[in-house]
């Protein structure tokens, strides 16, 4: 630990003559991808059992929904206002959960899903976009799922499961990195991280713009009258009818549908935008205080819950011109109408299943891969639309269109996150305690709201156990990364209480961002090399740092994530590469 300190020490010793900007930290580059400890409980990465559990048929179906950006509050069953009928249904009929975490941006997130382990072995200790100079090269930073994963589709196809994705990857631009070279029988895939919504500027080059594949064929063209939202949903269902119909021979499925809403930019068709003008015209901060007021009710936060204080980038809705609110309303307006959009989506999917009588026998895991997104298009996003949009028109009449290219800022994002620190890109809590829930029928827990820690790496072991398989470290011929995530099973069968244990420690970092968590306690920087020191138990928000207090036991939550660090082969970013 003292290692780190002088680190830090001479990281802001370089901040100081401007050598580096103040969100960069240094560390050594390690030269190979450390074998992984298993014999403490550092991260909560004890090594799985390999043991395939008793099941009993018929095997369950898995359906996995990722939202993209999507805020912790912004469901009806989490506290939102936006209409998000199917969602709230399979929530309430379901385990709502309050404590799971993912990392803070969505291509790490996505790795932890798929390989059941911390994204740091998976191949994207950083997004592929955002690596820092220091990190390019460097095992756990190839930027996309590393060949020694054995995916979670690629475990299950092997297990007797037909596999089927659509949406977004984000997990490698190549062929042999494209979804149906990882395991999907069937796939239709938007490889890069975020795109129009309305298909427009795709390219079968991935360098030249959005790249679109078919079964790992690249697509020169989109169908007209395109929409994310709705093409991804309705590619899914067509591939759930084809696999039966093509000699499904009684297999179960794997559906991984991954939609890019409500990432920016902030397009939605305009009949749905129109659904909500008007709604958000009191601002920001009246709508984070009418969630946190539902979200007590609802039981999702206890009574007298203490928020954090909001970070905004020039004062709160008051400080704003009447023409800054005009458009600040639209677009919230527009982000509620991706929501609401994405909703009935998944509403049609979810029939499909129970039209097709595959429903009751389904597990559906929703998630968010990450906190809301606070990128203010014209401060901290304006590289945006140098990089991705070029000449848009983002006028009052045209927001929300294909020609538009727009988000919806902190103040927005932080009504979303609430009570939480922070928002996407932070191993705040805002930054990483996401929406949630599973719908599955077997679950001693349903109908209930679930508080134990959860970590997105947990998904995986989960299915696995589910569907009766092992979590072996050798795979089709080839030595893998082992799954150190924890299977819910028992905790979800109501034969555990808790997943993790009061002395696991469950690290994280990204864009020099850190934290580590034990049992209670957490201690998080925001990427200046200062470690805070909070009690979640009673300080959920994050608002009261308690360094001060308990500097023995900060010292030794600072150890534990160096321990982490090392075990995983954290390289801490010689530059700023990303902060909202």
């Amino acid at each position: 630990m003292e290692k780190s300190f002088a680190i830090h020490r001479k990281a802001r010793r370089l901040r100081s003559k401007g050598a580096i900007p103040a969100i960069a930290l240094m560390a050594a580059a390690a030269p190979s991808l450390p074998a992984l400890a298993t014999d403490g409980p550092v991260t909560g990465r004890i090594a799985a059992s390999t043991a395939a559990p008793a099941v009993t048929a018929p095997r369950p179906n898995f359906l996995v929904i990722v939202a993209d950006d999507l805020g912790f509050s912004d469901l009806g069953a989490f506290g939102g206002e936006i209409s998000t009928p199917n969602l709230d249904a399979l929530a309430r009929q379901g385990v709502r959960f309050t404590g799971f975490h993912t990392a803070p941006t969505c291509s790490p997130t996505r790795s932890a899903l798929l390989s059941g382990t911390t994204h740091h072995r998976a191949g994207l200790g950083s997004m592929a976009e955002q690596l820092a100079p220091n990190q390019k090269g460097q095992p756990g930073y190839e930027g996309y799922l590393r060949r020694d994963i054995a995916s979670l589709p690629e475990r299950l196809r092997a297990g007797g499961y037909r596999t089927l994705f659509s949406g977004k990857w984000h997990l490698g631009l190549a062929p042999d990195q494209d979804p149906h070279a990882r395991g999907f029988d069937s796939s239709f895939a938007l490889l890069q991280g975020a795109s129009n919504h309305f298909g427009q500027g795709i390219s079968t080059d991935p360098t030249k713009g959005a790249t679109f594949t078919r079964n790992g064929e690249p697509l020169s063209s989109l169908p007209a009258g395109f929409y994310s939202t709705d093409a991804f949903a309705d590619s899914l269902i067509a591939d759930l009818r084809a696999s039966r119909q093509q000699g499904g021979d009684g297999k179960p499925f794997f559906a991984y549908l991954a939609f890019t809403a409500p990432h920016w930019p902030l397009q939605a068709p305009a009949e749905d935008i129109a659904r909500y003008k008007g709604r958000y015209d009191k601002g920001f901060e009246t709508l984070r205080q009418q969630r946190l007021a539902r979200q007590m009710a609802l039981g999702i936060l206890d009574k007298g819950t203490v928020a954090h204080s909001p970070r905004l980038q020039s004062g709160g809705w008051d400080w704003l011109s009447a023409e800054q609110k005009q458009a600040a309303s639209r677009d919230m307006e527009i982000y509620a109408a991706m929501v609401d959009r994405m909703d009935r989506a998944i509403g049609r999917v979810v029939e499909e299943l129970r039209a097709s009588g595959e429903l009751d026998n389904t597990v559906i895991v929703f998630l968010a891969d990450n906190g809301a997104e606070g990128i203010d298009i014209e401060t901290t996003g304006a590289q945006l639309l140098k990089r991705y949009a070029g000449t848009v028109d983002n006028a009052l009449a045209s927001r929300g269109s294909a020609a538009s290219y727009v988000t919806y800022g902190p103040g927005w994002a932080q009504a979303a996150t609430a009570p939480s620190w922070s928002m996407k890109g932070y191993a705040t809590e805002g930054g990483t305690r996401t929406v949630s829930f599973v719908f599955w029928k077997g679950a001693a827990r349903a109908g209930s709201i679930g508080r134990a820690y959860l970590s997105v790496s947990d998904i995986a072991p989960t299915l696995l156990d589910l569907a009766g398989l092992p979590h072996t470290t050798d795979f089709a011929g080839r030595k893998v990364q082992p799954i150190t995530g924890r299977s819910w099973l028992p905790w979800l069968t109501g034969k555990a209480d808790a997943v993790y244990g009061p002395d696991d420690a469950i690290g994280e970092e990204l864009f020099g961002s850190r934290s580590l968590r034990q049992g209670n306690w957490k201690i998080t920087d925001i990427g200046d090399g200062v470690w805070r020191l909070f009690n979640l138990a009673i300080d959920p928000g994050e608002t009261r740092d308690l360094a001060r207090d308990e500097p023995q036991r900060l010292r030794a939550l600072a150890a534990r994530w160096e321990e982490y660090a090392r075990q995983n082969g954290v390289i801490l970013p010689s530059e700023a590469t990303y902060r909202p």
